[in-house]
C-alpha cells in the first residue's frame, strides 16, 4: 500500500472581538484527531491542524495548534507546501474543523465596557479554507441541523471535494462533543452512503480507508 500524506483541520476557531472576548463554537475535535489518529496508525503521514481543543495528540502525528480561521488556512497551506513536488494523488486535506465563518472586522485593544458594546459588533466574512485550497484531494464535512442533505451535496459540487461528510448535529448521539456520530458519506459521484450510529474512531477509519481505495484513481 502506498504512504499517503494526509493534512487534517480539526475543534474550533475564535475570532476575537477584545482580548477577552470571541466567536467560536462548541466543536470538541474529536473526528479530526480520530481520523489522525486512524491514518497514523496505517503508516501514513499526518499534519494535524487544530484549533483550541483540549486532547492529546495522537502518536506519530505532527500537531500545528492555531487560533483564528485566517491562522488554519495558512497553517493548512505550509503544510501543503512541504509536499513539494510529490504526487497530488496522494495527498488529502480532510476538513474537520467547524471554522468560524465570520470575524468582528476590528478587533479592540482593550477589554471593551458594557456601555461600549452596542453597535460594535462588525462582521466580515473568513476565507472559506476547504474551497481555497489546492493541491491536494478534498474531503469536506458539513454539520448541520436539521436533515439537509442538499447542502451537502452542493458543498461536494462547488468545493470540489471527493466526498462531503454529512451530519446532522441535532441527532441523538451525534454533533459536538459526543465519542459517537451518525454521518452519510456523499461522494463526487452523487452516491450517498447513510452509516448507523457509530464511534468517531470507527467512521474516522472509514474515512482513511476511503481515501485509501482513491490512492490509484485519477485525481478529479
Amino acid at each position: 500500500m502506498m504512504k499517503l500524506r494526509f493534512v487534517i483541520t480539526a475543534g474550533p476557531t475564535r475570532e476575537y472581538l477584545d482580548p477577552v472576548r470571541f466567536l467560536s463554537n462548541p466543536s470538541s475535535g474529536r473526528m479530526g484527531f480520530s481520523i489522525a489518529r486512524a491514518a497514523a496508525r496505517r503508516g501514513h503521514e499526518v499534519v494535524l491542524v487544530a484549533g483550541p481543543v483540549q486532547l492529546r495528540t495522537p502518536k506519530g502525528v505532527r500537531r500545528v495548534d492555531v487560533s483564528s480561521a485566517r491562522e488554519m488556512l495558512g497553517a493548512v497551506e505550509t503544510a501543503l507546501a512541504e509536499n513539494g513536488g510529490k504526487d497530488a494523488a496522494s495527498t488529502f486535506f480532510i476538513a474537520t474543523a467547524a471554522v468560524a465563518d465570520w470575524r468582528p472586522k476590528r478587533m479592540a485593544a482593550e477589554k471593551l465596557k458594557k456601555g461600549e458594546m452596542s453597535g460594535v459588533l462588525e462582521l466580515v466574512r473568513n476565507p472559506d479554507i476547504l474551497k481555497s485550497v489546492k493541491g491536494a484531494r478534498k474531503i469536506g464535512f458539513a454539520a448541520e441541523t436539521g436533515a439537509k442533505l442538499d447542502e451537502a451535496v452542493r458543498k461536494c459540487r462547488e468545493k470540489s471535494t471527493e466526498m462531503i461528510v454529512f451530519n446532522d448535529v441535532t441527532s441523538p448521539g451525534a454533533g459536538f462533543g459526543t465519542a459517537t456520530n451518525r454521518v452519510t458519506f456523499v461522494h463526487a459521484s452523487g452516491k450517498l452512503e447513510t452509516l448507523p450510529l457509530m464511534s468517531k474512531q470507527a467512521i474516522g477509519a472509514r474515512i482513511v480507508r476511503f481515501c485509501e481505495g482513491l490512492e490509484k484513481c485519477p485525481k478529479t
